[in-house]
């Protein structure tokens, strides 16, 4: 089911109590960019430390924006039954523009041809998306609010305001006490604007928000005080109303945060990033901060991209390089538990994913991540307990589950996963070489790059004047470098070791050489000197 602004608010009580009645929430997120342009020797690396690979990933998500959100909250039909109901919701969303905030973002043209291949819809989007704000946005809102101190974004929003003003003061000077006009076509947070700074600007005024607009009435300074301290109940410029359609989202994203159900996505890391900055608080400066705010909020991720690239080689399933095929895989006879797994059933609403394919739509795709982790899951319990007796419970689920709780996975670093709950892990990846070069004066990192491009991949990283290091993904590109370069005349490429390449280490033990020399020299010559006495 597709939501946006319109009919966004009377959503929410079903939406809070899908996911409160829910096991788990499958997630997947749409951007209008993923990595921003960095300048040379800033990209990230095979040789970026997470903490390092956060700091510059950060500036891609504060760059960038959400566009879509998809959540599936799947829900058991019963103890006894392997069952499961999935409520699938795409949201599009649209940063909250109000009073002076005004948010700015760029398109990344890659992205854009990307969703645009797969049918994103782009109005809606742009016309329709529901607003959102984080937590330090709100607070600068209520601030205005509660002062009073109420100014519009932008030049354009004055010069419309300074009509809006004026039309209404000329009206005022012919108009009677409970006479009304009408400011047509004013809808959304403009209604809400224009009501604040008449109010402000106008003490003989009353405003009301209609369908067609907004209603001005002329009222006296006592009952315009009347109005403003009795039952505001149905006032449609009340605070509580006000920041209720400004959060948008984010008040939805509170609700997830409180349920505190497992969260699902597939190759998450960026999305956890952007759930951060955009509906929490802007990214701190401290990679572990971040972690321990993301675990704080939820407690429980699992990533089915590392949970099935963990398992994928051990049951010789074919490699799968997306989410689709993962699921595509795991629903084909090559799975030994196909007929045997939890079945999934589309909620009324989302009846359109039962026969058709919408990869890359976000809710969508949050179905998948949903539907891969039933299957991953019971394949997993089958392996461990040599088969399965009774219908197996979510519970029973997670437990099978718990070595990847809170491990998601993490591309071109040092590591291969982050670990929300402890400290990461050692690194995984093949070992480091380390490339020494002769008769090529001048030489640099991509140079280097390109020597070894027709080969395989490799990251560069000057090392000494005349040293670099290579660093890959994958263990048989080590093999094949090490193997077609052994003999070569002028590139010499071996295995990178701490102990033996590392020049500070090199410094230690020249220091400690001299001065070993030089006390075996003194001891020397103070034996002879003993020996001639």
């Amino acid at each position: 089911m597709e939501l946006g602004a319109d009919g966004f608010e009377q959503k929410l009580p079903l939406l809070e109590e899908l996911i409160l009645g829910s096991d788990f929430v499958g997630l997947d997120i749409e951007f209008t960019g993923l990595r921003s342009i960095f300048p040379k020797g800033q990209q990230t690396s095979l040789f970026d430390t997470p903490a390092e690979w956060y700091l510059k990933t950060k500036q891609s998500i504060q760059q960038f924006t959400v566009c879509q959100i998809g959540l599936s909250m799947f829900s058991s039909m019963g103890r006894k039954s392997n069952k499961y109901v999935a409520h699938s919701y795409n949201f599009f969303l649209f940063p909250t523009t109000l009073g002076i905030m005004d948010s700015e973002f760029s398109f990344q043209a890659s992205s854009i041809l990307f969703l645009n291949q797969y049918g994103f819809d782009y109005n809606k989007f742009l016309k329709n998306g529901i607003p959102y704000m984080n937590e330090e946005q709100e607070k600068k809102i209520k601030q205005d609010l509660l002062t009073g101190n109420w100014k519009v974004r932008s030049t354009l929003d004055k010069d419309q305001m300074k009509v809006v003003i004026d039309e209404v003061t000329r009206w005022l000077e012919m108009a009677q006490e409970g006479d009304w006009m009408t400011l047509p076509d004013i809808t959304g947070f403009q209604a809400f604007e224009v009501q604040l700074v008449l109010r402000q600007a106008l003490p003989t005024v009353w405003t009301l928000m209609k369908d067609k607009g907004v209603l001005v009435k002329k009222v006296s300074r006592q009952y315009r005080w009347c109005l403003e301290n009795s039952s505001r109940e149905h006032d449609d410029c009340r605070r509580e109303k006000i920041l209720l359609s400004a959060r948008g989202f984010a008040v939805f994203f509170q609700m997830l945060v409180k349920a505190k159900k497992p969260l699902v996505g597939h190759n998450m890391m960026m999305d956890l990033l952007h759930l951060h900055e955009k509906f929490y608080r802007p990214l701190p400066e401290s990679y572990e901060q971040f972690k321990l705010n993301i675990h704080g909020l939820f407690p429980v991720l699992i990533d089915t991209k590392n949970v099935t690239k963990e398992i994928w080689k051990e049951l010789s399933f074919p490699r799968a390089s997306n989410l689709l095929e993962v699921y595509e895989v795991l629903n084909s006879d090559l799975n030994p538990t196909k007929n045997s797994c939890p079945v999934i059933i589309h909620a009324s609403e989302c009846i359109k994913y039962v026969e058709t394919k919408y990869p890359h739509e976000a809710a969508y795709d949050a179905f998948l991540c949903g539907s891969v982790l039933l299957k991953v899951a019971h394949l997993l319990l089958y392996r461990t307990t040599g088969g399965i007796r009774m219908e197996p419970t979510f519970p029973q689920y997670l437990d099978v589950l718990a070595p990847y709780v809170n491990q998601v996975n993490l591309i071109r670093a040092c590591i291969s996963k982050i670990n929300f709950s402890g400290p990461d892990s050692p690194s995984r990846r093949p070992p480091t070489l380390i490339l020494k070069v002769r008769r090529w004066p001048g030489v640099d990192e991509e140079q280097i790059y390109y020597e070894f491009k027709d080969l395989c991949k490799f990251d560069v990283r000057r090392f000494t004047r005349n040293q670099f290091l290579l660093m890959t993904n994958k263990f048989k590109d080590v093999r094949i470098v090490l193997q077609e370069y052994r003999h070569h005349p002028d590139l010499q490429v071996t295995l990178y070791r701490y102990w033996r390449h590392s020049p500070n280490i090199n410094c230690i033990l020249q220091i400690c050489g001299v001065i070993t020399t030089w006390a075996f020299l003194a001891f020397i010559l103070g034996g002879s000197s003993s020996n001639i006495q």
